[in-house]
């Protein structure tokens, strides 16, 4: 028996025409089989990308991502500055005019904060932590309040990783993200 593209294209299509109908149903109640039982634990937080990779040591890694928000700044903000000021021996203030205590309480409160009346932005020069957007560059953002001084300025090696765009441009329409390579 000889197969052509065309016969495969339809055995292919009506296969995936009656799974798609075998999986349907007349049900409407909304009901669902999902188990939202159970005890949950928080594992993870990541509001701002590269804060606990640097600033958070290995053995206290659980520890932070477990600990709730409002926790954070008392429980971490020394560490925090003291890896700041590892990393930036000269770091007297930064480009928010943050001092190293202020920016790190800052920092180690790991959250994302949204304004709604001010544009959503990570930082724009004017606008802080209002919020990211998917073309915000974070790593650059937080390399520059890091290393860049009072102007933003000083370590023009180190305030920025020169990874200027998404690998793929981002979609107008929801759900933005680019689509996979």
């Amino acid at each position: 028996m000889k197969f052509s593209i065309k016969y495969l294209a339809f055995l292919v299509g009506a296969l995936t025409l009656t799974l798609t109908l075998s999986s349907c149903d007349d049900d409407d109640n909304n009901d669902n089989d999902f188990d939202f039982g159970g005890v949950y634990v928080q594992a993870d937080q990541k509001a701002r990308p590269a804060i606990n990779t640097v600033f958070v040591d290995a053995s206290r890694k659980d520890e932070f991502n477990e600990t709730t928000p409002s926790q954070m700044g008392g429980q971490f903000a020394t560490a925090f500055q003291n890896k700041l000021l590892a990393l930036n021996a000269g770091y007297t203030t930064n480009a928010l005019g943050l001092d190293a205590a202020t920016f790190t309480s800052v920092l180690a409160t790991d959250v994302l904060n949204v304004a709604t009346d001010k544009p959503t932005t990570f930082f724009d020069g004017t606008n802080v932590l209002t919020g990211r957007n998917l073309t915000d560059d974070v790593i650059d953002v937080e390399l520059l309040l890091i290393f860049g001084g009072p102007d933003g300025s000083a370590n023009p090696g180190l305030t920025s990783d020169n990874v200027d765009a998404n690998d793929k441009p981002f979609l107008n329409n929801f759900p933005y993200l680019a689509s996979p390579w």
